[in-house]
């Protein structure tokens, strides 16, 4: 009974000293060790004119480059429209033209009192109207010019089409969301560090960042590399994401840490361990 006794006592103490090495020897100091997301960032494509959707080029899902057409509208009534304001141009600077030569020919007869003045005064009026007329008419055409071009959408940029919200054969408004796209690069983690903290970091400071994931070859965690690229100048006492160890009443600050080399893999909205080494970094 007593070597029980002995056995347990011993077990016991070997278990206090096992938790107070790793507790007290095995933490390292130098490593910030903080939580956060990948970044979700969206934008809402729309086309910048009303019509009918004449054909959607992608579905949910799709990687997109800047410049690829991606849905255009029914522009039978914006190419009629330009036609009529083509001509409507090419007849003002016929008028301008001709209102200009025959300013041209009386302006000596002008001058010697051959023509009237009152005549001349008129001569003088028609040509600065056509002049006008003309070019309200080109600006015209181009107001026009640009409304057939807005019944194609192009994408803004590189991206991944998250939801297609509407339909060939749809009737919209301008501005009513046809797509909505995630921006995948860059990539970056939004995450917050306590007060405590704040005087050990700095931007371009190098960053892990570790996913949930395991790599199957080697079974740890995938990591990638980062760079603190913001720091935020304002403190938040209840941040609406918080991810920290330590209480949400602490006084933190939003970063920001740009990832290196981002792969298909690390999707925004996932949860990451984010690492900073001071001893690395010279902080």
């Amino acid at each position: 009974m007593k070597i029980k006794i002995i056995i347990f006592v011993l077990l016991v103490v070997l278990l206090i000293v096992f938790l107070i090495f790793f507790v007290f020897f095995n933490n390292d100091k130098n490593i910030i060790e903080t939580y956060g997301n990948v970044e979700i960032r969206q934008v809402d494509l729309s086309f910048q004119v009303d019509g009918i959707i004449n054909n959607v080029f992608v579905e949910e899902g799709d990687y997109i480059k800047k410049g690829d057409l991606i849905a255009t509208l029914d522009d039978k009534d914006y190419r009629a429209n330009y036609k009529k304001a083509f001509f409507q141009e090419k007849t003002s600077k016929a008028n301008a033209m001709e209102n200009l030569s025959k300013y041209k020919r009386n302006l000596p007869l002008c001058s010697d009192d051959t023509v009237s003045k009152e005549e001349c005064t008129t001569l003088l009026n028609n040509k600065n109207y056509y002049e006008a007329k003309l070019n309200l008419d080109k600006a015209n055409l181009e107001f026009i010019k640009n409304k057939l071009e807005y019944t194609k959408m192009y994408a803004p940029q590189d991206g991944i089409i998250s939801s297609r919200v509407q339909e060939k054969g749809a009737r919209i408004q301008a501005g009513q969301t046809v797509y909505v796209m995630n921006l995948h690069k860059p990539l970056w983690i939004r995450t917050y560090i306590n007060e405590k903290y704040l005087g050990n970091i700095k931007y371009g400071m190098k960053a892990d960042i570790l996913t949930d994931t395991k790599d199957i070859k080697t079974g740890k965690k995938k990591t990638y590399k980062g760079t603190i690229g913001y720091i935020s100048p304002v403190a938040e006492f209840s941040p609406k994401i918080v991810q920290t160890k330590e209480l949400r009443t602490d006084l933190m600050y939003r970063l920001r840490v740009y990832i290196d080399e981002a792969d298909e893999f690390l999707r925004q909205g996932m949860p990451v361990t984010i690492q900073i080494r001071l001893d690395e970094n010279g902080g």
